[in-house]
C-alpha cells in the first residue's frame, strides 16, 4: 500500500488518540510534586529507591518530583497536611509495623492514608553474629535459649528491625514455653549503634543488613569487627531473583542458605517466618483519585517498559510492581500476620 500524507496523518493520529488516556490524566497533576519518604537519610535504602522511582515518574508523566528526606513523622504529616496532590511518600514496611508496636507518631496507614502501588523489595534483612561466635546457627540460638541461656540481641525497636526479633521469640516459645524470656532485646538507634553494641559485647546477635553488614563478613575471622550472617528473613523466591554474583563476596547461593527453608526459625510449627522489606507509595486520603490512578497507570506502563527494573537491580533491589488494589490486598494480609506474631508475645518484648 502507498503511504500518503494523508495515510501518515491518519496514522499519527490513531498513535495520539492511544496515548489520550494517561496524558489526560497527567494534565491533572500538579507540575511540581514532593516526594517525602520516611528517612532522613539520603544514602540509604529509602532515598535510593524512591530516587528511582521518582526519575521514571517524571519523565513518564512530564512534572518535576522532588524526593525529600524528612523522616517517617514528618513525612507522615506533611502528606496529611496536603490533601491537593502536590506531595505523596513512599515508605516501606515500617509504615504499619511501627503502628503495630505503639510507636508514637504512627498512625495506622490503611485508615489515615490511601494506600498505592509496591514497587520494590529490599531482600536484604538479616540478623548477624560474630565471627568468633558460638552461635553457628539460628538452631543454637534458639537451643540456647531453651537451655537457659540469655541472648542479647540488639535491633532498634518498633519496626522492621524488630519483626525479625518478634518471630525469634515467638519461635522460642513454640519450641519451648518460657524460653522466650531468654530471647531478650539491647534497643538501640542506627546500624551502625547495633554494630557497635555487637563491638562492645554488648550484644550476642545485631539486626543488620545484607547491603550495610556484608562488607564485614567478609574480613578475616580474627578481625574485631568480623561478623557472620545467621538469617536473612527474606523469602527464598524473592533472593532467587537476586542477581547470582549476590553482593560483594556474598551470592546468591549464600544468601539462601541463610533463609527459609535451609534456614528454619517457625512461624506456627508448620510454616517459616519469612519478611520481605516492600516499599510503597502513600497518598493523602482526601487526594483527587484521578491523580493517584494516573500515578498508577504511569507506573504499570513504566514496569512494563521494563527499564526501571535493571536500575533496581543494579542497586540491589528486587523490582515489585503491584497495582494499588493488589498492594492494599497484599500489605493488609501481610500486616495482620505479622500482627498475630507480635500479639503472641506481646508484653515479652
Amino acid at each position: 500500500m502507498k503511504l500518503t500524507r494523508r495515510t501518515l496523518l491518519a496514522a499519527a493520529s490513531a498513535a495520539s488518540l492511544l496515548a489520550l488516556p494517561l496524558v489526560a490524566e497527567a494534565q491533572n497533576l500538579p507540575r511540581n510534586m514532593r516526594m517525602v519518604i520516611g528517612s532522613k537519610s539520603t544514602g540509604g535504602d529509602t532515598y535510593q529507591n524512591s530516587a528511582i522511582v521518582a526519575d521514571a515518574l517524571s519523565e513518564k508523566l512530564g512534572i518535576n518530583i522532588k524526593v525529600d528526606a524528612v523522616g517517617a513523622t514528618e513525612a507522615f504529616k506533611a502528606l496529611a497536611r496536603d490533601s491537593r496532590g502536590t506531595t505523596i511518600m513512599i515508605f516501606h514496611d515500617q509504615s504499619y509495623l511501627a503502628n503495630l508496636y505503639g510507636v508514637t507518631g504512627y498512625d495506622d496507614p490503611f485508615e489515615n492514608y490511601t494506600v498505592g502501588p509496591t514497587v520494590a523489595i529490599n531482600p536484604g534483612n538479616a540478623y548477624l553474629v560474630p565471627a568468633d561466635s558460638p552461635y553457628q546457627s539460628m538452631e543454637d540460638i534458639l537451643a540456647a535459649a531453651e537451655a537457659g541461656t540469655r541472648v542479647r540481641v540488639a535491633i532498634q525497636p518498633g519496626g522492621v528491625s524488630e519483626i525479625g526479633f518478634s518471630a525469634l521469640k515467638n519461635a522460642a516459645k513454640l519450641r519451648a514455653p518460657g524460653s522466650e524470656e531468654n530471647i531478650v532485646p539491647v534497643n538501640t538507634g542506627s546500624q551502625s549503634d547495633k554494630n557497635q553494641a555487637m563491638w562492645d559485647d554488648l550484644a550476642d546477635v545485631i539486626n543488620g543488613s545484607i547491603q550495610a553488614n556484608e562488607q564485614f563478613t567478609q574480613l578475616p575471622a580474627d578481625d574485631a569487627k568480623a561478623m557472620r550472617f545467621v538469617w536473612i528473613t527474606a523469602r527464598p523466591e524473592t533472593l532467587e531473583q537476586a542477581p547470582e554474583a549476590g553482593m560483594g563476596g556474598t551470592s546468591r547461593a549464600d544468601m539462601l542458605a541463610h533463609a527459609s527453608p535451609q534456614t528454619s526459625v517457625t512461624l506456627d510449627g508448620e510454616k517459616d517466618f519469612t519478611f520481605d522489606k516492600e516499599f510503597f507509595l502513600l497518598f493523602n486520603k482526601e487526594m483527587d483519585p484521578e491523580i493517584a490512578a494516573a500515578i498508577d497507570t504511569a507506573l504499570g506502563e513504566i514496569f512494563a517498559e521494563g527499564q526501571i527494573q535493571e536500575r533496581q537491580k543494579a542497586a540491589f533491589f528486587i523490582p515489585n510492581y503491584l497495582s494499588a488494589e493488589e498492594a492494599r490486598a497484599h500489605l493488609q494480609e501481610k500486616r495482620d500476620a505479622y500482627e498475630k506474631v507480635i500479639s503472641e508475645i506481646s508484653g515479652g518484648s
